[in-house]
């Protein structure tokens, strides 16, 4: 278990265990369950007097200390105050007390399902703030093109196989980070075509197959040696030491894998070389720019569900709502959107 995790109550560090191992939640995700249950029993603390209400001390409020017996008297006033107190006080968005609210629900009906504390969970009926859905933002067609041929930085090669694969497969950054060269396989059809995919492993360590487009297959073959994807040798783009010990598939000078950091470090120096870096974007937005320009080129939602890696179709449809918000966006922008009858009866 996490060592930030070390001053959590027994009762939390036991859920925090449960996510992680039985759930099989991603660190991050056990990350911030914690992160938003140790903020409800700091303000627990702070409405039962034993720890100070300045908001510079916020931070440094313990939990430590927290009993069980605390824990079952938790009930739905403090559990709605303590959201209230997250908007008034912390000026959390919607979303993020929506999380917040989330996190709490499903503590207490483990704390009822699994440990037996209540009979009913007392939170069970704990109303959320119903966040409107922001629409993701994210690269034309053009920008991305434009984007692909801004990639001027010293492993160009490397960081041109980043972005395309960004652009082409749709990955998150923890999924592109931990990608192996022995993820990538050519195989031969039955009619002699060749095929290559993807082993992505995704949220929750569930792994699916992406299927590579030339774009994908030329940007890795000119990064990695083609004498070398046997995947039992690495080649380093003919710029680095061949005997890397990792099989990592993006290095970073030193060998190893690349980190999380530096990759988003690349995509920023790519977005500021052709004049996008004033927009907001990230890594992320590059993800969801190649949702949107495939579901805008026909790709099923269905299918890009299983390209996204995404559990609930619902989390796709998303991209349906750019479609139409552009539709709408196109109508409005006909110049004849906002001529009116002038012979209206008297």
């Amino acid at each position: 278990m996490n060592d930030k995790y070390e001053n959590a109550p027994k009762l939390l560090k036991d859920y925090l265990v449960y996510l992680q191992l039985v759930k099989n939640r991603s660190e991050l995700t056990v990350l911030n369950y914690y992160t938003d249950l140790r903020s409800f029993f700091r303000y627990y603390k702070i409405r039962n007097g034993r720890a100070s209400n300045d908001p510079d001390e916020f931070k440094n409020i313990s939990i430590t200390d927290i009993t069980e017996e605390d824990i079952k008297s938790v009930d739905l006033m403090i559990a709605q105050d303590f959201l209230i107190f997250t908007k008034s006080e912390k000026d959390n968005h919607p979303q993020a007390r929506y999380r917040k609210g989330v996190a709490l629900r499903q503590f207490f009906k483990y704390l009822t399902n699994n440990k037996g504390l209540f009979e009913v969970s007392p939170l069970a009926n704990l109303e959320l703030p119903s966040p409107k859905p922001a629409l993701p933002k994210y690269l034309t067609l053009d920008e991305s093109v434009e984007m692909l041929r801004n990639v001027n930085t010293p492993d160009q090669k490397r960081d041109y196989c980043i972005i395309t694969f960004f652009l082409n497969c749709g990955v998150r950054l923890s999924e592109l980070v931990g990608i192996n060269v022995s993820d990538i396989r050519k195989s031969r059809e039955s009619s002699g075509r060749e095929v290559w995919t993807l082993k992505v492993l995704g949220k929750g360590s569930k792994e699916r197959i992406v299927y590579l487009n030339d774009a994908c297959v030329n940007a890795y073959l000119d990064y990695i040696d083609p004498a070398e994807t046997d995947n039992e040798k690495r080649s380093a783009a003919g710029d680095r030491d061949m005997t890397a010990k990792t099989d990592a598939l993006f290095l970073s000078r030193r060998n190893t894998r690349i980190s999380n950091r530096r990759v988003q470090q690349i995509v920023e120096e790519c977005l500021r070389s052709c004049g996008l870096d004033n927009r907001g974007l990230s890594v992320h937005k590059l993800r969801h720019t190649a949702a949107t320009l495939m579901y805008q080129n026909g790709v099923d939602v269905r299918v890009l569900k299983e390209i996204l890696g995404h559990e609930n179709l619902n989390t796709t449809q998303i991209y349906t709502h750019i479609s139409n918000e552009q539709m709408e966006t196109a109508m409005n922008k006909n110049p004849l959107s906002d001529l009116t009858n002038n012979k209206k009866k008297e």
